[in-house]
């Protein structure tokens, strides 16, 4: 079987859309297929972007051109200039990168957990409840304060059931709502993150230079989609090494 064919092959397998992650870890389960290079990472990512039977959808995100249209169907758009304000685009993005923090979250091995209210939209074919790890918010302060970040799109949990990080993905709301919340839980050793797209780095530095986030300055960091992307694509990659140097 050729390169091609077994990307192509694990696509239709995936339902017709895969992360290129999805791919990196799948594609070489194929054993009729001889990969004879020290780099079949970079010979995948080639394949999908240079095959004429593999679309982009968004970025880290591949589908089968003859599968479009179920793809569409369920929600997964092309991401263009001309739509990228489109309301079922924005809802469709926001719940895809929610999912990739979700799984990035799992690969590191911390506890995952994203609001219950979400717990039945789609990342690619699963609900985000079949992604994170944990089906309830641990009770890991005062109720005031866990109710206050119930809400965060993403919460990372180290072992001893305290948030690690908080992550808001920024698909079209106010910044301004994100850094309240981060705000008020000013008090707790956690990471912050505004996630979005990288046009609207600018709108960020705006709300967070505001003296009302004065105490959290320095703490939230703001990380666009493709650079997560990236950082979930590299964990997949790392995932069976037992030492990362």
């Amino acid at each position: 079987m050729k390169q091609h064919e077994a990307v192509i092959k694990t696509i239709k397998r995936l339902g017709g859309v895969a992360t290129l992650g999805q791919l990196n870890q799948e594609v070489m389960k194929i054993e009729d297929c001889q990969w004879k290079t020290k780099t079949p990472f970079a010979s995948i990512r080639r394949i999908v972007q240079l095959h004429p039977e593999i679309y982009k959808i968004k970025p880290g995100l591949y589908g089968l051109v003859e599968s479009r249209k179920q793809n569409d169907a369920k929600g997964i758009l092309v991401e263009t200039n001309e739509n990228k304000d489109n309301p079922e685009l924005i809802v469709s993005n926001h719940y895809y990168y929610q999912g990739l923090l979700l799984t990035l979250g799992n690969l590191k091995r911390f506890k995952t957990f994203s609001p219950q209210q979400d717990k039945n939209r789609k990342f690619l074919d699963k609900p985000l409840s079949e992604v994170r790890s944990l089906t309830a918010l641990p009770d890991f302060s005062y109720s005031s304060l866990v109710k206050r970040s119930a809400t965060i799109d993403v919460i990372w949990f180290n072992q001893r059931g305290m948030p690690n990080s908080f992550f808001e993905v920024e698909s079209s709301t106010d910044i301004q709502n994100s850094l309240g919340k981060y705000n008020d839980l000013q008090d707790f050793y956690v990471r912050m993150f505004i996630v979005a797209d990288k046009r609207r780095k600018a709108e960020y530095e705006m709300k967070l230079a505001r003296s009302s986030f004065d105490e959290i300055k320095g703490r939230v960091v703001f990380v666009d989609y493709d650079s997560l992307v990236k950082q979930y694509e590299n964990a997949i990659a790392f995932e069976n090494i037992e030492v990362v140097i």
